[in-house]
């Protein structure tokens, strides 16, 4: 008996108040606004979206976006009333409001315990009769055996890199670019097929490939900065669904959201803080709330924020 299959849709926010986060959705109905109750709610204070704005809706194995606001809707940069999405689809809600990215991935159905086999017969073991010593070597010097040499394990084997036609989206920050055919590389190099300006990475810093039913990447720098989870890799490997993918210890990085996207995860911002005030010296006529002289206290910046 064929069953529905389960499809789990991904929002990407790329701009706007949510921007860095992903948000899974496997309901028929996904509402967008900022009434809420809505699946996607955005800030209340954000008026150019509507309290209810916009809805994606499963029709079968594909997803219709709904326009339901007065600014509008736009899927990649042109007005959807209703248009059904392609994965990779950018929608806007409003002119210069916030910016998603649309994903989906069909997830197996649930399906029914199969009967257990049965256990295995086992054969009775067969008894044989006790095989004769060797001979025993003829009488002489003795024969001192070298110890084997110590070999390392052989290292595993290189996959070979070849063209695929398979899809890969890469979401890094604002941008999001979508490739149809791998391998590709990213680099600051300006023949990479996806430039990316960061610190952290070389002209030709790693490059995606498929083979095997499986993406994979490979570390072009020669120094072990591409990690996955936090451990580096050696040469090249596959990567798996909500991987952390670095490409070097300054960033950027990577998740790997499965069915070959990428989506950037946000670093958090570690920024300077004032210094807090000095402890009462013994014998200081001061209030033990008041800053020392020359010194900026907290009490000023708290009722600024205030």
């Amino acid at each position: 008996m064929n069953k529905v299959p389960v499809i789990k849709v991904q929002i990407v926010h790329i701009v706007g108040p949510l921007q860095g986060q992903i948000q899974e959705f496997t309901d028929p109905e996904i509402s967008i606004g900022r009434n809420p109750s809505c699946s996607i709610c955005f800030p209340k204070e954000l008026a150019i979206i509507s309290r209810r704005h916009a809805r994606i809706v499963r029709e079968g194995n594909r997803f219709k976006l709904i326009d339901e606001s007065s600014n509008g809707t736009f899927v990649n940069g042109k007005p959807g009333g209703e248009v059904f999405l392609k994965d990779g689809d950018v929608l806007m809600f409003a002119e210069g409001g916030p910016k998603v990215s649309f994903l989906s991935t069909v997830v197996d159905a649930p399906y029914e315990a199969a009967e257990a086999p049965p256990p295995p017969v086992f054969a009775p073991a067969k008894h044989e009769p006790p095989r004769s010593s060797p001979p025993s070597p003829p009488p002489g010097p003795a024969l001192h055996a070298a110890p084997p040499a110590f070999r390392e394990p052989p290292a595993a084997a290189e996959v070979s890199v070849a063209r695929a036609h398979v899809p890969l989206i890469i979401q890094f920050g604002p941008t999001l670019r979508s490739f149809k055919e791998l391998p590709i590389t990213l680099g600051k190099g300006a023949s990479c097929h996806f430039r990316v300006e960061h610190p952290g990475l070389l002209d030709q810093h790693a490059q995606f490939f498929f083979t095997q039913e499986r993406y994979w990447v490979k570390d072009l720098t020669g120094k072990h900065l591409v990690r996955i989870n936090d451990r580096p890799i050696d040469l090249q490997a596959p990567l798996a669904e909500n991987d952390c993918l670095s490409l070097s210890p300054r960033g950027p990085s990577f998740r790997f959201l499965g069915s070959g996207r990428l989506a950037e995860i946000e670093e958090p911002f570690l920024g300077k803080t004032d210094p807090l005030p000095e402890p009462p010296v013994p014998g200081d006529q001061r209030p033990p709330s008041s800053p020392a002289p020359g010194k900026r206290g907290l009490g000023g910046i708290l009722k600024k924020w205030r």
